[in-house]
């Protein structure tokens, strides 16, 4: 079976190029076996609609770590498995800006599945954002903060695929090199 990165991260502006927050939830076998949740320093001005959204202050997340600091811990994590996300473009999308931002060279493409996508097909519900589903399931979630969408959208992921999903099915790969867009 396959592993999965399934990530979350909140942003500070509307630009969505730099993360507040990440929260990583690491599914094998069918269970999470690893999970890290983590504010980010920016580096960047916040907007009072972000602020409101997530919780996170520019006060709380000054203390935190910069995004390279992080990318240490979560770049081995993020090269072992398949990435995975609910409405994995925008989750895709900012960490490409972040590493273009800083300069980091990754990788020419990273596979990845959206749980937002499988369940459209999976669950056959109006509305498939992340709370919704977590309510139809049964799943605990204090939505907007990095961990715990991270790890509702893995018990998502385990759900679906427990339902027969076929993620290949589901997996594209994103473009991760600057100022291109998501190509397949």
């Amino acid at each position: 079976m396959e592993k999965f990165i399934v990530f979350d991260v909140e942003t500070p502006n509307y630009r969505n190029d730099r993360m507040s927050a990440i929260g990583v939830s690491v599914v094998e076998d069918g269970q999470v076996t690893w999970e890290y949740d983590t504010l980010i320093n920016p580096e960047t001005h916040f907007d009072r609609f972000n602020i409101e959204l997530t919780g996170i202050t520019p006060e709380a997340a000054a203390q935190a770590p910069a995004f390279p600091e992080v990318w240490e811990t979560l770049r081995p994590v993020f090269e072992s498995g398949i990435l995975a996300a609910h409405n994995a473009p925008f989750d895709m999308g900012v960490l490409r800006a972040c590493l273009a931002h800083y300069g980091i060279v990754w990788r020419k493409y990273a596979p990845y599945v959206c749980t937002c996508r499988m369940a459209r097909r999976c669950y056959g519900l109006p509305h498939n954002r992340l709370n919704n589903l977590c309510d139809y399931l049964g799943i605990e979630l204090d939505h907007h903060r990095a961990g715990s969408d991270a790890r509702a959208a893995a018990l998502l992921l385990i759900d679906e695929l427990g339902r027969g999903m076929n993620y290949m099915d589901f997996r594209k790969f994103y473009y991760m090199l600057p100022n291109d867009r998501e190509v397949r």
